[in-house]
């Protein structure tokens, strides 16, 4: 009860400091919302279920208030915590599950991802579910658990592509652990139930040019290189892997790394093959091309049991708890950084949170120009821009829409709201990054200079242009 009730206080504590939040949403949060404003079975970078859980708690609330929109995070990993204790209770004790609880729930991943709405979060709990129905099924052998670790993978998968890692995983821990082998008839039941509940996003796929699949091989360019082309990037590979010190905690991390030399139990040997297959194969990814910090974050589901776990049988407690108290500083000082984020800055001049400043109040002025030049149109080529744009202008009357691709398109505005024949009005407010532009010839001045000081645009000029959008054709 003690791991339930101090998990309880830290997301009421998160919910709480929403409320105070001066943060505008980030560009791929902004994404996920007009995602939401067309629910599908897939979308042009990510599968769909985090559309659909924002349009949920927004259609429920009535309100599209960036409360709302961040509401599920806290919960979701609220949840994720709870599925993660019961799976440390199954395999262990009540003790272990109380410690893994506290320790999930003040991870530092968890904390930034407490505070803006990602794919991560929303596979969370599906993932652990998953990984519970799993242990569930080598223990006992039933089909029913055979079914739900196959569904709840699969709903993993609709959150986000990294839940693919579950049906690895537990492939390399049958191949190597005789107690990881479930029952061929058991075996194969997951995995049809897994095919099953992703088809959807599979047949979308496949009816959309292979979209999500094409830009999941941008982020892996890589593959599309020659072999002699492809450089090792050792650097690149250094600083992924130093970053999950901070995405687990040192010491969580540096504990996870001991347990693939100390484990000796079974179920500790399967749990680091839940874990440490992906942060090797990220690791890969890295130093082939890049790699952000969170995208090993599926492996710190099964590494919190094991580690924590691990952690309390060597009597490690001082060790444990000072993990924890590291974890605590963070969760209860992000949230209050977030509501006083327009006054803290590590240089004195940047806002330390600048990422997550100034795009609401640049998309007003653009909006206000807009009106204040009777634009039909609002165009912009940048992503960061187009984003926001199209949340903070939800309620007014004007067009947005993109500069058009030449070829494919290389993100989600240019394939869906591209300025083209369809779309209506004749006059364009163009938003650039240089102080002139051309058109047939004739030099343009810029009607207006955005604000970029103190948020995402920090350092940079914008400029705002009338033009006829006979200026675009071609």
């Amino acid at each position: 009860m003690a791991g339930i009730a101090a998990c309880a206080i830290l997301t009421l504590y998160r919910i709480v400091l929403f409320y105070f939040d001066r943060t505008d949403l980030f560009v791929d949060e902004s994404q996920y919302w007009l995602w939401s404003q067309d629910l599908d079975f897939g979308y042009y970078s990510k599968p769909p279920l985090i559309a659909w859980t924002i349009r949920l708690f927004t259609d429920l609330s009535q309100s599209d208030s960036i409360f709302w929109v961040r509401l599920p995070v806290p919960l979701f990993h609220f949840a994720t915590a709870l599925i993660l204790g019961s799976l440390a209770q199954y395999l262990y004790d009540a003790r272990v599950s109380c410690w893994v609880m506290i320790s999930y729930i003040t991870m530092p991943a968890v904390t930034l991802g407490s505070a803006v709405i990602s794919t991560d979060t929303i596979m969370a709990p599906f993932f652990s579910l998953a990984l519970l129905f799993y242990f569930r099924l080598l223990n006992e052998d039933k089909a029913r658990y055979a079914l739900l670790a196959g569904a709840m993978a699969g709903v993993a998968f609709l959150a986000k592509y990294a839940g693919i890692y579950f049906v690895i995983c537990a492939v390399l821990a049958a191949v190597f652990i005789s107690k990881a082998r479930p029952s061929w008839r058991n075996g194969l039941l997951v995995l049809v139930t897994f095919a099953v509940v992703i088809t959807p996003n599979i047949i979308w796929n496949y009816l959309n040019d292979l979209t999500t699949f094409e830009h999941t091989l941008d982020n892996a360019d890589w593959v599309r290189r020659n072999t002699s082309d492809i450089d090792l990037r050792y650097l690149k590979l250094a600083e992924f892997f130093f970053s999950q010190f901070g995405v687990f905690g040192p010491i969580l991390f540096g504990s996870l790394i001991a347990s693939v030399y100390k484990a000796r139990e079974a179920d500790a040997r399967i749990l680091l093959f839940f874990s440490v297959p992906i942060i090797l194969i990220v690791c890969v990814q890295a130093l082939l091309s890049k790699a952000y910090a969170n995208w090993a974050a599926a492996a710190y589901f099964a590494g919190t049991v094991v580690v924590v776990a691990g952690l309390l049988q060597e009597r490690f407690y001082r060790l444990l708890r000072l993990s924890v108290w590291i974890g605590v500083v963070i969760a209860l000082g992000l949230p209050f950084l977030t509501a006083i984020a327009d006054h803290v800055s590590i240089d004195g001049e940047k806002p330390a949170l600048k990422r997550l400043l100034g795009r609401e109040r640049l998309s007003q002025e653009l909006i206000a120009a807009a009106k204040e030049h009777n634009a039909d149109i609002i165009l912009a080529g940048g992503r960061d821009i187009l984003a926001d744009l199209f949340y903070t202008g939800r309620d007014a009357d004007v067009v947005i829409r993109s500069i058009p691709p030449r070829g494919r398109a290389w993100n989600y505005y240019q394939a869906k709201f591209p300025l083209d024949e369809n779309t209506p009005g004749q006059t364009v407010l163009w938003v650039a990054g240089r102080p002139t532009v051309e058109c047939d010839g004739k030099i343009i001045e810029p009607v207006r200079e955005l604000t970029t000081e103190g948020g995402a645009y920090h350092g940079g000029a914008m400029f705002v242009f009338m033009m006829d959008r006979e200026c675009f054709d071609g």
